[in-house]
């Protein structure tokens, strides 16, 4: 790499840090290319990037972001997985780690908090921001649509149920 690829190298990690939501590292011990391929395409799918990068330019691009904390686990062959949804890549990274011994997580940072292993493992068990608003959606529109069940019904139907509250009410009294 000539200086100049360095410098874009290290403006392009910075810039990923300055727009993602979390960064996981993981230890890569010989995957084959296969499986780095299998694994880009699971990130990319998930909404995630993985990049193998130069320790030394990551840890420059780290500098003055909140992802700074990650610089101490920027040592040996490590990739750097991110996404802008703050489980994304930690799902990825748990269920591929799962899969295989030569990929292993080291850490990672969610904004300005540094996470452990055990935090990203975490971080992964939590639904993700999708999961998260069609639960939202679900929740909101769940009355919406019991209104909409018992507008529907024939007005004996209507009847038999004002009744059988009125029946609940009196036995309540």
């Amino acid at each position: 790499m000539d200086r100049d690829q360095k410098t874009q190298a290290v403006a392009e990690l910075n810039s990923n840090f300055n727009e993602v939501g979390v960064v996981v590292i993981t230890r890569n011990h010989g995957m084959t290319v296969a499986q780095s391929t299998a694994l880009r395409t699971k990130m990319r799918e998930a909404g995630a990037t993985y990049k193998v990068s130069k320790n030394r330019l990551a840890k420059i691009a780290a500098q003055g972001t909140d992802y700074a904390g990650v610089a101490d686990m920027l040592t040996g062959p490590v990739g750097i997985a991110s996404s802008i949804d703050p489980v994304a890549a930690a799902k990825v990274a748990v269920e591929f780690a799962k899969t295989t011994d030569k990929f292993e997580i080291v850490g990672g940072s969610m904004g300005a908090n540094v996470l452990d292993v055990a935090g990203v493992q975490a971080l992964a068990t939590l639904p993700s921001l999708d999961e998260l608003r069609a639960k939202l959606v679900g929740l909101i529109v769940a009355p919406a649509t019991k209104l909409a069940t018992i507008t529907q019904a024939p007005a004996a139907q209507i009847a038999r149920v004002l009744a059988a509250y009125a029946d609940k009410d009196k036995e309540a009294a």
